[in-house]
């Protein structure tokens, strides 16, 4: 396996409790890549990610975004497919046949596509600045989502054969990659796990790793002492 020598080093601009950024940081412990953390405050200074020198690396003013010595890469499950296709022997994230990948896509995106985006900082953000939307609604309105997508996601591997210790098999990858960090931000919104067995089983396989561990949000160097 090639690791990046100094001149291709990794760097990750991240910020400890986003969800994206913590599906690429437990695909790079995954992969046992090492990396630069950047880390990027989403509301320290109205948010550092909408700084100019933020903004000029990535338009969308959002994180992650990796750093492959000078190539940029955006959007976390580009980044997640990036390291697989420029490290593919190291702990592979997606399994060996098509349908077995589209079927670990179709459920990476169900948690990137649907739920994450209706419940972004940016979006309650936008509710709250604009739209003067309390609390209690915005909280309401987060965990509709989660739960409608997490009934979804725990029905498409509950009883389907290909569903192992993990997601898919008995390796992590992709998926779970995505769940875990969603399954973080349900618990963020008291929402109970109790009605989704089979991910709360496959979370709790997923935290046992040393990897999910180095990657969850309380690991990172810029969480709050008090977590």
């Amino acid at each position: 396996m090639e690791l990046p020598t100094n001149d291709e080093s990794l760097g990750l601009y991240t910020y400890w409790r986003s969800s994206a950024a913590y599906r690429v940081r437990i695909a790079l412990a995954l992969k046992a890549l090492p990396y630069d953390a950047h880390p990027v405050h989403l509301l320290k200074d109205g948010g550092q990610q909408h700084g100019a020198a933020y903004a000029a690396l990535n338009p969308q003013q959002l994180v992650p975004v990796l750093m492959h010595g000078r190539r940029v890469v955006r959007q976390s499950l580009a980044i997640i497919e990036y390291l697989e296709e420029a490290w593919p022997d190291a702990a592979p994230l997606l399994p060996g046949t098509a349908r077995e990948r589209g079927r670990v896509r179709g459920l990476a995106q169900l948690v990137a596509c649907d739920i994450h985006p209706l419940n972004n900082l940016r979006v309650l953000q936008f509710f709250e600045q604009q739209w003067n939307v309390p609390q209690p609604e915005r909280d309401e309105w987060v965990r509709h989502w989660i739960v409608e997508g997490l009934d979804a996601f725990e029905a498409l591997v509950a009883e389907d054969p290909a569903t192992g210790a993990y997601c898919h098999g008995d390796v992590p990858g992709l998926a779970d990659c995505c769940l875990v960090p969603q399954l973080y931000n349900a618990r963020r919104f008291a929402i109970a796990l109790e009605r989704w067995p089979t991910l709360a089983r496959i979370e709790q396989g997923c935290l046992a790793l040393p990897a999910f561990r180095a990657a969850a949000p309380e690991a990172q160097a810029d969480a709050p002492s008090s977590g």
